[in-house]
């Protein structure tokens, strides 16, 4: 029998996603490994692989239906079957984005400390769950329940990529919500993270809308639905206060003119936002409430400085906004937090960042100087404490040693949880960033 190719799930929240664009026709040879479609899903517009060889039978959807995760979409037809008893398979009926599950106060989280348990494919019928071979063994090498997981293989099979996300799960909380921009929601490895659904929608506002001559409706993806959804939970449950500093930039310019020069030859570009990533996770590791997240009762102070860097997505992948996350960047150079940040924005840009890019974020920095902008406030990424909004490095009429010059300065804008951090507190975490930009030697040692 032809082997039957249902919506995968792509990422940890995901329940149903949507066809952008097919790579393959009726008729088509694939091997694994070969990309059938963009798939967007509630995070971001993902690739979608075939797992087996053979000719592509029959698509089920069109580009642009939106499914469940577990419907079936394409039939791919094995060597030696035959592709024209695919003929008798029903498309796949389009479906509604699921409803969003209720409210959990963050108050009091649901704090989960053993495996992530996730809705089984197979809880319905009993059904015994199907795995591959290597799958199998990986389950038992690491001690993850088959049983829990809803397999992103043919079929619903579960396959090794499901088992290396369970067990890189295994022993922390299970994640709200992979990064979406202010959205970020899993904790550091080794910690233990609340789980706190995400609100329903707000209701409608009681004005009505009324379409002008000229005007025309856009649909909204399940990406921006995701975004508004978390700017609205971060907003109403969150208290935001902000905090700016000015930092001169002369001296990081310089040095990075100097670094730049001699890094050619290797194919290595510092950017100013690789010196602002060092700086701030240097800085977090000296003030740890930065690296925190409010868990109700208690604070959770992470055991890795993972820094979230917001990328905007082309029109063509959907738009919007993503997180991708520099792990442990204390621990890292200038050259290896750029090289981490050019992959990761290249992938987000081209293929679409995966769950493992997006998750663990703990501090977030939204930088919009590239666009010329001199200063704005964000909205904090749950369950991060913090975010920093970096303006453009801009020559203004300034006074140094009771002269007045030009120098180059940059606007730099904390928004913050009070319920973490005070203004104090706020205050030397961004003195110890301003002292790390503008003694930029300091972040080569």
């Amino acid at each position: 029998m032809p082997t039957t190719v249902t919506m995968p799930r792509l990422s940890d929240t995901m329940e149903a996603g949507t066809v952008i664009k097919w790579h393959v026709k009726e008729g088509d040879t694939v091997a694994t490994g070969d990309v059938l479609a963009d798939v967007e899903t509630d995070k971001a517009t993902m690739e979608m692989q075939t797992y087996d060889d053979g000719v592509v039978a029959k698509l089920l959807i069109g580009a642009g239906d939106r499914v469940a995760i577990g419907t079936p979409i394409a039939v791919i037809a094995m060597e030696g079957e035959d592709a024209s008893s695919a003929n008798s398979a029903k498309p796949a009926a389009a479906t509604a984005a699921p409803a969003p599950r209720a409210a959990a106060s963050t108050d009091a989280p649901v704090v989960v400390t053993g495996t992530v348990v996730m809705p089984s494919a197979h809880a319905d019928t009993g059904a015994r769950a199907r795995i591959s071979p290597v799958a199998r063994r990986m389950a038992e090498e690491f001690g993850v329940d088959i049983n829990s997981l809803r397999g992103t293989g043919p079929g619903g099979r579960v396959i090794k990529r499901d088992i290396e996300g369970a067990a890189a799960r295994k022993g922390s909380a299970a994640p709200a919500s992979v990064a979406t921009y202010a959205g970020t929601t899993a904790g550091s490895h080794g910690s233990t993270m609340p789980v706190v659904a995400a609100p329903a929608p707000a209701a409608a506002s009681s004005m009505p809308v009324v379409a002008g001559l000229g005007s025309r409706e856009v649909a909204v993806s399940s990406m921006r639905q995701t975004i508004a959804r978390r700017l609205v939970e971060s907003k109403s449950t969150i208290p935001h206060y902000q905090v700016s500093m000015r930092f001169n930039m002369d001296p990081l310019l310089e040095l990075r003119k100097m670094l730049n020069a001699q890094l050619e030859p290797q194919g290595v570009k510092l950017s100013v936002n690789d010196f602002i990533v060092r700086a701030c996770a240097l800085a977090m590791a000296q003030h740890p409430y930065f690296n925190a997240s409010w868990a109700g009762d208690r604070i959770i102070i992470h055991g890795e400085v993972n820094v979230g860097v917001a990328v905007s997505l082309p029109a063509e992948r959907g738009g919007g906004l993503v997180v991708a996350v520099i792990r442990n960047a204390d621990q890292k150079g200038l050259r290896q937090i750029s090289l981490d940040t050019r992959a990761l924005a290249e992938k987000a840009r081209t293929r679409g960042l995966g769950p493992e890019d997006m998750m663990g974020a703990t501090f977030t920095i939204s930088n919009l100087g590239m666009y010329g902008v001199d200063n704005f406030t964000a909205i904090i990424n749950p369950p991060n404490s913090a975010i920093l909004a970096c303006g453009a490095a801009a020559e203004r009429p300034v006074v140094r040693n009771s002269q007045l010059c030009v120098g180059t300065e940059l606007d730099a804008t904390l928004s913050l949880d009070h319920r973490v951090i005070d203004g104090a507190m706020a205050a030397e975490y961004l003195t110890t960033v301003r002292h790390n930009l503008e003694n930029p030697a300091t972040l080569l040692v």
